[in-house]
């Protein structure tokens, strides 16, 4: 590796160039690259749910659809409301009072259930179903939601999926940006506290900002990422990267007193060894990334994919461009130096492995407790139940419930052939479904004094094309709740008796199978990831017990991060136990291999458990430290910022995470290592050298 170091300062102008021209297609790429807002449509495309998405959208031209909520408006401003509606691009039809006979028909004639279903005189307000022909959260559907918000902001509020979706896309818009300012800026004053420059670190960030830039710019051969990806991508690569950085400039500051004054040739081998370390330990952090593309859920495979790509730039960013940015910026570095701030914590080692029973017992401990939180947490399907209250979605929402009573919305896709008496039965039986407030389909909308001849055919094709028939269901239960997911599995045991091929459909049947989904990948990710992760450190640290240690270390720190929340109250978002277990595992783990490989070496060399122990953990203590506090300073503060609960309920698990892995390698670690010694020497290579132990025997 010292000739790849030699290469990088010797071309270190042209690499600083050409790392700035890949800035151009890079830039480029990411912003023709899709963001997609909706959690849902990473649902595997076979489940059935997800079929009549693609059936609705097929065969009735209809893909989305979400209720407008209009307050305070005559009939007649009502209806012609609805004609400004149905002139907007990509709705397809708007279902209303007058849509559900011919104008010559007295709407006092309709079923009384229809006629609560579409009004409420009480609080002067009425709603309508806008239908759309295009997907839930197509670029063109989030444009028709936003043209029709237009036009009466005041007195029409868009309810359903769109709507939520469009909301999150203004909010993510407007806060991505600053989610990346605030990450660089905390991480940037964390590293001038604790460096011994304070242009080292706009350094640091300068090569990370651009392996960021290069690895969402090659996000465009996917065509488009989530939002989530979107907004944590850059940040975890900044906070999952940063030790790379700080790993190089320690190293290079070594050989520079191994070669005093000849910086070039210092620089070409702390590009070697950085080269060697960096990249074993960075193959557990893309472990346990790339364990999520396990994941059926496939926003697992959308993110894992990005951030295991987003590590690789990192590692390439780290040994190349900064080596080259440090030489090049030589003076000013030194001009900028100055004594770090944060003291020195590589004292405490005499102290832990003196002490190590106490540690081992307060491991024991915790541990109950931990393992108990962790399985005992409350987790939350619902997005938008969690967005802030003044968006428009929300109180949209918020008044279908309290002037309707209308929670979740969902279709019945049926065959068109069901005879009218089996069609009767089963819509009989669905109105009887505990929490069902109305069924909207052909047969429904009669009353006995309505001829079925009297009904348009423009709105009869709405709901039966020949081939299927399609029905509505308001129900007055929330999505995610478990009533509705009850409500649901009645449901479908109804109409799978008159119509096996019968299929439900909508956002509650999505949110259902997204629990039972995200259930199993959570159980396979975790697997996945500690087997992943468990072989990489037998084979790195040639070891059968570190990585029974190790793995187990890191997995008590992630215990009593996710079990924190079950004694605080906080709800979860799905996803947390998922992206926080494997992240958190892969990303400071590290730690504790950079500790366990200062152990090893203190062992090889003849030092004794104890003193072995101590040195290990004297001389990485403070690089763990401040890799740990750069992870918590980059993650807590966008936590604190977002206004959208699931980013910032998982950056604030994350920077949690990183500070109780921190406290758990510095000071849980030594103490496994100090019990354990004479089992890791026995098991592991590399630890005992012969000659040096044959002259202590002798020496006895």
């Amino acid at each position: 590796m010292i000739q790849f170091g030699k290469g990088v300062v010797r071309f270190r102008i042209p690499i600083l160039i050409l790392s700035l021209l890949l800035l151009v297609p890079s830039v480029a790429g990411y912003l023709n690259t899709r963001i997609n807002y909706d959690i849902l449509s990473y649902l595997p495309e076979d489940i059935e749910t997800m079929k009549g998405q693609d059936i609705l959208l097929d065969e009735f031209g209809t893909g989305a659809f979400s209720v407008a909520v209009v307050e305070g408006m005559e009939q007649k401003d009502a209806a012609a409301l609805k004609r400004e509606i149905e002139q907007v691009s990509h709705v397809k039809a708007v279902l209303w009072q007058d849509s559900l006979a011919d104008i010559s028909v007295p709407l006092e004639l309709l079923p009384e259930d229809m006629e609560e279903l579409f009004e409420n005189k009480e609080k002067n307000a009425t709603l309508m179903i806008v239908m759309l022909d295009t997907s839930m959260s197509a670029d063109e559907t989030l444009d028709a939601v936003e043209e029709i918000r237009s036009l009466t902001k005041q007195q029409c509020l868009l309810s359903g999926m769109s709507a939520v979706v469009a909301d999150i896309k203004k909010i993510c818009n407007s806060e991505a940006v600053m989610y990346v300012a605030i990450a660089s800026g905390l991480s940037a004053l964390v590293l001038a506290l604790a460096m011994d420059s304070f242009l080292i670190p706009v350094l640091f960030l300068l090569s990370i900002g651009m392996a960021i830039i290069y690895n969402l710019g090659t996000n465009f051969v996917a065509g488009e990422i989530s939002f989530i990806t979107q907004a944590l991508a850059a940040v975890l690569q900044l906070a999952v990267t940063m030790d790379y950085s700080i790993f190089l400039w320690h190293s290079y500051q070594e050989n520079q007193e191994r070669f005093p004054g000849d910086k070039k040739r210092a620089m070409a081998h702390a590009v070697s060894n950085t080269v060697s370390s960096v990249v074993g330990s960075s193959i557990t952090t893309i472990a346990g990334f790339l364990a999520m593309c396990f994941m059926t859920f496939t926003l697992g495979l959308d993110l894992g994919i990005v951030m295991a790509k987003g590590v690789v730039f990192g590692v390439i960013g780290c040994v190349t461009i900064l080596p080259s940015m440090i030489l090049v910026f030589d003076r000013a570095v030194e001009k900028t130096r100055h004594r770090a701030l944060i003291p020195d914590l590589g004292v405490i080692g005499d102290f832990v492995t003196k002490k190590y029973v106490v540690f081992a017992v307060l491991f024991l401990v915790i541990l109950g407790p931990a393992v108990y939180g962790y399985t005992h947490n409350e987790v939350y399907y619902d997005l938008a139940g969690t967005l802030p209250e003044h968006l428009e979605s929300v109180m949209a929402n918020t008044k279908l419930e309290e002037q309707f009573h209308m929670g979740a919305t969902h279709v019945v896709i049926a065959d068109s052939s069901l005879d009218s008496r089996q069609a009767g039965n089963m819509l009989r039986e669905l109105k009887e479904v505990g929490g069902i407030r109305q069924v909207i389909g052909i047969d429904s909308l009669l009353g006995p004094a309505v001829p079925q001849e009297l009904v348009p055919d423009s709105y009869k094709e709405k709901l039966d094309n020949g081939t299927y028939q399609m029905m509505f269901l308001v129900s007055e239960y929330k999505t995610a709740s478990d009533e509705v997911n009850a409500q649901c599995d009645e449901i479908k045991r109804i109409i799978k008796q008159y119509d096996p091929s019968a299929m439900l459909i909508g956002e509650a049947p999505c949110t259902q199978d997204l629990i039972t989904i995200t259930d199993r990948d959570f159980k396979t990710v975790s697997t996945v990831s500690i087997v992943l992760i468990f072989v990489i450190i037998a084979v790195v640290l040639k070891s059968i017990s570190l990585p029974v240690i190790l793995v187990a270390v890191i997995e008590f720190a992630i215990f009593i991060n996710m079990g924190i929340p079950a004694y605080t109250g906080t709800v979860l978002p799905f996803i947390a136990s998922i992206v926080i277990g494997t992240i958190q595992l892969g990303a400071t783990v590290d730690y504790a291999i950079l500790m366990t490989n200062k152990y090893k070496k203190a062992r090889y060399q003849g030092m004794g458990k104890q003193q072995s122990v101590s040195t290990a953990l004297n001389s990485s203590l403070q690089s763990v430290f401040v890799s740990a506090l750069s992870f918590f300073a980059a993650t807590f503060g966008v936590g604190l910022y977002s206004s959208i609960d699931m980013i910032s309920a998982l950056c604030v698990l994350l920077a949690r995470g990183a500070v109780i892995s921190f406290l758990v390698v510095a000071f849980i670690l030594p103490a496994m290592f100090m019990m354990f010694d004479k089992a890791i020497c026995k098991t592991s290579m590399g630890f005992l050298n012969q000659e040096k132990q044959i002259k202590a025997e002798l020496a006895r």
